[in-house]
């Protein structure tokens, strides 16, 4: 692999994780808040439909990355006019494959905040929305921001995938030098710069995650 197609597969990397991060969180994000709001000790529990929310939420979780791609073929091509063999056709199955899971985690965020906070913010009459924004996801900052790291991560872990319809990305190169050079693909410099940097960025992602939320930790500050 020539370093201008590294440095290539290093953008359609961070493209593809970028991209379907974002998208994953404009819905996992009022999706988690959903599934919170509408559960036992949410603010307006609704078994019915948090039941029918939580299940589809499951079943997208429990289906694996690259059966999703398979199934989204059609919609992919359908927006971008083709289904393989460019980066941003991976954009859409990452999406469907993430946003659930997001989902989940900003529900669990939102289950840690001190139920007092609530109760303190309903009896000053705020509205539901109100608490939403200005106390619930406050609070829930910390634990938020952890959720992001990971679910950063776990996406860049699934444009491994890409390497299967010819997608490009870091990952997917790995896999094609061990294609090329089944024998001797150990010895090749490219795949061990690419683990080293798929690790870095996994590390930097982490510890970025780990200070932010450390610094908008109410509880660790008053400490």
């Amino acid at each position: 692999m020539e370093w201008n197609e590294f440095f290539i597969a290093a953008l359609e990397t961070v493209g593809m994780t970028i991209i379907a991060t974002a998208l994953a969180y404009l819905v996992g994000l009022p999706l988690g808040v959903l599934l919170y709001a509408t559960g036992k000790k949410g603010l307006k529990p609704k078994p019915i439909l948090n039941f029918a929310i939580g299940t589809i939420v499951n079943i997208l979780r429990s289906i694996p990355c690259l059966i999703l791609i398979i199934v989204l073929i059609p919609l992919t091509r359908g927006v971008f006019g083709r289904a393989t063999g460019a980066w941003f056709t991976m954009i859409i199955p990452l999406f469907f494959a993430s946003f659930a899971y997001v989902g989940r985690v900003v529900e669990t965020s939102l289950n840690e905040v001190d139920q007092g906070v609530v109760e303190a913010a309903k009896s000053m009459g705020a509205s539901s929305m109100q608490i939403i924004v200005k106390v619930l996801l406050r609070e829930a900052r910390p634990s938020l921001i952890l959720g992001l790291a990971l679910s950063t991560i776990s996406i860049l872990g699934y444009t491994a995938f890409a390497y299967d319809f010819g997608a490009g990305g870091l990952i997917a190169r790995a896999y094609s030098i061990y294609h090329n050079y089944p024998m001797n693909y150990l010895s090749r410099p490219e795949i061990w710069v690419i683990l080293i940097l798929i690790v870095v960025v996994v590390q930097i992602i982490q510890e970025v995650g780990l200070i932010l939320s450390k610094k908008t930790d109410k509880r660790r500050i008053a400490k």
